[in-house]
């Protein structure tokens, strides 16, 4: 793969003539991208199902607005065949599962504001609702005989009290709900007080349970209150059900209580079910990050713990074949690091467990059909290559290129189909044998567009840090490109902090290629504290989000200058969530740049520690909390807000209404600040958009960024 991807790059280059023939990529290009996830395969490898995401106006009458698409598709895997479309309601389809005979597949579609299990047969017809569950559904597992089908659903806490199937006695929990001045839960056994403000306490009690209610207050009593968009005083549990696959049947639950299940998988004889969750009936689910790993019958009784323990989170676990083994991964809670891949006897302990060397970020794993190998995809050095574990030898072998990204896969009978992102083409589908000698593409819905485009291709280096960690970056050269001029440069920088961007990264595919087109060099980088490196690297920049980061990628910048092409008067830097505190910290340290750009950044970490539902990287990256005196010195001295008054570059800020990751507060606060200080800032914020917005947020508002951040550039280097 490294050597096809060499020659297209020497292609690349002796073709740039023709380059100019072709259209520039427009900002309205990232509508024409289609992406393909959740690939399925038959049991016999015979065919592929899968999801195609793409973009569509959201009417005639609205010109500007665009709407999310996703229908399922399918092809056979041999050479040759025509994927078809499946679904085509307006109400869209996704999670495909294949039963075991080939002859249904079970999907999700959004009924009445809640997803539900559908089933369409091969035979013919419709297809079938099958749930109608009051709590929705999704993640379909059909069990080995074909005739159920296991399914997951949220359930709030005051449904859970109320529901004598999931909660047998309707009890209370046995954990603490945490409100003040009352003795454990006591507040929450039934009342029959009718609502009356001037009443007696329990009628008092009653009329603000109804004000609650009816959403005229929300009641904070939990730890986690924030979501994406909102704070929330609902807990919700996620719990698993099994319906028979026939018209009209009834779902019904296989877990129960208080507790949150993650991923079931049935046994190969289908008597019993492997399911990962929390059953800590002691701790507050808020407060326990841990995840266990058990077995039951497949009714849900004789639930038995198989592996789990204080401290440590074990997730991921796929059963294999033979229903003897298990893969897993695991790591503890509250630290940053690069989770364990581990082998474990589906009926062995602690002692039993296997741990595999390999010190990457895991995917998806999955087991070959004799058993022998595991397959997975992982997180490395800008790619996502598909590896192989000899689980005999417990050796890891690469199969993939780091110069693409495998978004996704699956294998049956000794066949892959994966989905693939690369510079040629941002997704598409392709069909192998086992080893990955003789991939093909089978499907891409960009392929026939991007090949009208002209686009710049990263040319990967290298260099040491101060640490001694090899950092690589990237160099993109604008389309057009003519040696012996200058050129803007543009400096991309990552979120996460724990993110990693390199050619296999789908997600700014599009952004690097318009700024490319624009007449921009681009260059970006994976600093100290990115994933895809080891945990060595990714532990980089605990208690060093600043100083260090920011050597990184201004070495990475340094050493794309001195190529001798970009116009060093013209020099900009951008970037989002981490990225943007990142900004920040750099122009308030450095004022080479022209222009500066952050998108929903932090920029005082004694505060995003309560506006932004990642708080725990707060006690994770710089070890304690805002009031420990300690910590507290740390998270001033790496806060950007606290070197505002160094910040003179100009600057644009951008944030969205609804985003409770970091906290729109945090854009507030630094635009204000400059503001007062009276320095060049404009600060852009965009109605209930949430922290996605640039990957999977309003199209006219990503839209409408891009094009501020360009604008606003264009503004300072003309």
């Amino acid at each position: 793969m490294r050597y096809v991807f060499l020659a297209f790059i020497l292609f690349m280059a002796l073709t740039g003539n023709s380059q100019s023939a072709k259209e520039p990529i427009l900002v309205t290009d990232m509508l024409r991208i289609k992406t393909i996830n959740s690939v399925t395969l038959a049991d016999d490898g015979s065919r592929a199902a899968f999801v195609v995401t793409g973009i569509e106006p959201e009417s005639d009458s609205a010109k500007w607005e665009y709407k999310y698409t996703s229908q399922i598709w399918m092809v056979s895997t041999e050479p040759g065949a025509i994927p078809v479309q499946l679904t085509f309601a307006k109400e869209g389809a996704s999670q495909p599962a294949w039963s075991p005979d080939g002859k249904q597949l079970a999907f999700v579609r959004t009924v009445e504001g809640k997803s539900q299990i559908f089933v369409l047969s091969f035979a013919g017809g419709e297809a079938m609702q099958l749930t109608k569950s009051k709590y929705g559904g999704s993640s379909p597992r059909w069990s080995p005989d074909g005739k159920q089908i296991a399914f997951s659903a949220p359930v709030k806490v005051k449904e859970l009290m109320n529901d004598s199937l999931l909660n047998p006695g309707k009890k209370v929990p046995d954990w603490w709900l945490e409100k003040p001045g009352f003795s454990r839960n006591e507040q929450l056994m039934a009342s029959t007080a009718k609502p009356n403000p001037d009443g007696n306490m329990s009628e008092v009690r009653a009329y603000l349970e109804l004000n609650s209610n009816d959403r005229k207050a929300t009641v904070l009593n939990k730890l986690t209150f924030q979501s994406e968009t909102d704070i929330s005083a609902d807990m919700n549990f996620n719990h698993f059900f099994i319906v028979n696959v026939q018209p009209q049947a009834a779902s019904r639950p296989v877990t129960n209580g208080f507790y949150r299940f993650g991923n079931l998988e049935f046994t190969p004889d289908g008597k019993q079910f492997v399911i990962t969750g929390d059953m800590d009936a002691a701790q507050h689910p808020d407060r326990s990050l841990e995840s266990e790993i058990f077995v039951a019958n497949s009714d849900g009784t004789g639930m038995r713990k198989v592996i789990g323990k204080e401290g440590v989170s074990y997730n991921n676990a796929v059963l294999s074949h033979d229903g003897k083994w298990l893969a897993l991964e695991y790591n503890k809670v509250g630290y940053v690091s690069v989770p364990t891949l581990a082998l474990l006897p589906l009926n062995g302990s602690e002692k039993d467990l296997i741990n595999i060397s390999f010190d990457r970020n895991i995917g998806t794993l999955r087991w070959s059909k004799d058993d022998q190998s595991i397959y997975f995809t992982a997180q490395s050095n800008g790619g996502v290559p598909l590896y192989r574990l000899d689980v005999k030898t417990k050796q890891v072998t690469q199969l993939t290129s780091e110069n693409a990204g495998m978004l996704g896969f699956d294998m049956a009978d000794n066949k892959l189909a994966f989905v693939q992102t690369d510079i040629a083409d941002p997704s598409a589908l392709y069909i192998s044998d086992a080893s990955v000698s003789n991939s093909r593409k089978v499907i891409s819905f960009n392929e026939s567009w991007v090949k009208q485009k002209q686009i710049s291709i990263p040319e990967k280096h290298s260099f040491k840090n101060n640490l001694g960690q090899t950092v690589e970056y990237w160099v993109m050269k604008p389309i057009n490109y003519e040696a012996g001029k200058k050129y803007p440069l543009l400096l991309e920088i990552h979120g996460g902090p724990a993110a990693m961007w390199g050619p296999g990264e789908l997600s700014m595919w599009h952004e690097y290629q318009y700024f490319c087109s624009k007449g921009y060099g681009v260059v970006y980088s994976n600093p100290r504290g990115s994933g895809g490196y080891g945990e060595k690297f990714l532990r980089g920049n605990i208690k060093d989000w600043g100083a260090g980061p920011s050597s990184d990628v201004l070495t990475a910048l340094d050493k794309t200058v001195a190529e001798g092409w970009a116009d060093t008067s013209k020099l900009l830097v951008t970037g989002g969530s981490y990225a943007g505190y990142l900004v920040a910290w750099i122009i308030a340290h450095d004022h080479r740049f022209k222009a500066a750009c952050s998108q929903r950044g932090v920029y005082d970490l004694l505060t995003f520690f309560g506006e932004g539902n990642a708080w725990r990287l707060v006690p994770n990256y710089f070890g304690g909390y805002p009031w420990e005196p300690e910590s507290k010195a740390v998270l001033q001295r790496e806060s950007p807000i606290n070197y505002v008054s160094n910040i003179t570059t100009p600057y644009i800020i951008f944030h969205g209404d609804n985003d409770r990751r970091t906290g729109f507060v945090e854009g507030e606060m630094l635009y204000r600040s400059l503001k007062v200080l009276g320095r060049p800032v404009e600060y852009v914020r965009h109605p209930n958009a949430t922290h996605e917005i640039t990957r999977s947020g309003n199209n006219r508002q990503r839209i409408d960024q891009m094009l501020r951040a360009w604008e606003f550039f264009e503004r300072w280097i003309h």
